[in-house]
């Protein structure tokens, strides 16, 4: 079998960890062995660093700064679970990755180059992406999810010019990468709508086998 990277993109409130749950059944369902996992996190250096990152409360630092924290937990990530997990044939479903760090610290042309700089050198090919699917929606209501859900980390924190920066960060890494990104709106849709439309793009991808 072979084993695919797939990850799960957008910003705070499209649904990304419940897209991300029902794959995995999915996957499961049809008898592969798929790993979980959420960026930044799944390590114990990657949690760390997210309590970090996400702290409403810490100092703010420069994007370049936060880009070098979030690859930090990205390489630590796939040397020690994507590689071992895609090497013994198990897919990975993980929650954010490249993208997010385009949309949130690439913040500009140079910022933006930076981020795919550092990708290129922390992400090897093997360990690339077989499929990127972002889940689209408007800043506005991406921000009010977010808000209604819990109390804002340090990115909700930052508004809604900032929130609308992220979104066309996400358009501009699809448009740099159009071979492996898909691009779903997910406004107006419900959980099941938004997994039909992903089951739409995964399984052409899952019949490659």
């Amino acid at each position: 079998m072979n084993a695919k990277f797939l990850v799960l993109e957008g910003m705070d409130g499209t649904g990304k960890t419940t897209q991300a749950t029902r794959l995995v059944a999915k996957l499961e369902t049809a008898g592969r062995r798929p790993l979980h996992l959420r960026e930044p996190g799944t390590t114990d250096l990657g949690e760390r660093l997210r309590d970090i990152l996400l702290d409403s409360t810490r100092t703010q630092i420069s994007p370049r700064t936060e880009a070098l924290m979030f690859f930090a937990s990205r390489a630590e990530m796939l040397d020690s679970e994507v590689a071992p997990a895609l090497a013994a044939g198990r897919d990975v479903v993980c929650e954010r990755f490249t993208p997010s760090t385009v949309a949130y610290q690439g913040l500009d042309q140079e910022l933006t180059q930076f981020v795919f700089a550092l990708d290129s050198l922390v992400v090897e090919s093997a360990l690339s992406p077989a499929l990127v699917i972002i889940l689209d929606l408007s800043a506005e209501e991406s921000l009010a999810r977010a808000t209604d859900r819990s109390t804002a980390d340090n990115f909700e924190a930052r508004g809604i010019e900032f929130q609308q920066q992220v979104r066309a960060g996400y358009r501009a890494y699809a448009e740099q990468r159009p071979a492996h990104t898909r691009v779903i709106e997910v406004a107006g849709l419900d959980p099941d709508q938004v997994e039909a439309a992903i089951n739409l793009v995964i399984d052409p991808l899952l019949a490659h086998v």
